[in-house]
């Protein structure tokens, strides 16, 4: 098992998954640790090209992102789990939910999307990263990650986050980049039959709340959870985030 992990909690409690988003690191899930851990364990993970997770040998696709997560439930003897996952991590939990539901009581997915973005969209992305590093992309993502009262009140943890992107791999971005560009999940959406929880950031300009709106209108068993902030609203949001996940967890 080559994918880095972390494991948090007592180690006889449910196993909830946490899949970070693009261009973080499992640290990003800190401020869910001591909440969660009272009931679940936590099982955290760097995506690839995140962290020291390496590349696959081809090119990367959201099957491997997700097929990911299926080795480390088999490799942890871990036949039905929670899981919980943001942006690119909860486009993650989507594929999972569509090609493996049995393995899973119930997903929440974070400020993501049936489709994020677009494919030229990514790709150019991906190409700047590869031409010019992660330092341009760094900067310009305070806007697209938190509201600007946010940005104002916590400019510590913003930079701490921002700084951790800023050097990371490049070409392990970039790869996210282009599985991103391929990734399309919206005629699948209806077959997405586990029980599911689609939170969204009122004030999310990536993946808005009209995105997950259309998820939960068309997935089976879907439910909305509303929160006053943008992208990574686990951060920026973490009590209501930590409340909204646990109650749907345990009804």
């Amino acid at each position: 098992m080559d994918i880095d992990y972390r494991l948090d909690g007592p180690s006889a409690a449910p196993l909830l998954v946490l899949s970070n988003s693009l261009g973080t690191t499992l640290e990003l899930w800190q401020p869910q640790i001591a909440a969660l851990s009272e009931r679940f364990r936590l099982l955290r993970y760097n995506q690839r090209g995140h962290g020291t997770t390496p590349l696959p040998q081809g090119p990367l696709t959201l099957e491997i992102l997700g097929q990911d997560v299926i080795a480390l439930l088999d490799s942890l003897d871990v036949e039905r789990a929670y899981f919980c996952g943001i942006s690119m991590g909860g486009l993650t939990g989507l594929w999972l939910n569509r090609f493996h539901p049995h393995r899973f009581h119930k997903l929440a997915v974070a400020n993501t999307a049936a489709r994020i973005g677009s494919a030229e969209g990514w790709q150019q992305r991906a190409q700047q990263v590869r031409q010019e590093g992660l330092a341009p992309i760094a900067a310009a993502s305070p806007a697209r990650w938190f509201s600007e009262e946010f940005q104002h009140h916590e400019q510590q943890q913003v930079a701490a986050l921002i700084g951790q992107l800023a050097q990371g791999n490049a070409a392990g971005y970039a790869a996210c980049c282009e599985a991103l560009a391929q990734a399309d999940l919206r005629a699948e959406v209806p077959h997405m039959l586990a029980p599911m929880l689609v939170i969204a950031g009122e004030q999310d300009p990536v993946t808005t709340v009209a995105d997950a709106q259309w998820l939960v209108a068309h997935a089976p068993k879907a439910k909305l959870a509303l929160l006053p902030t943008s992208h990574i609203s686990n951060v920026a949001c973490p009590q209501l985030f930590n409340q909204q996940i646990t109650q749907f967890f345990a009804d």
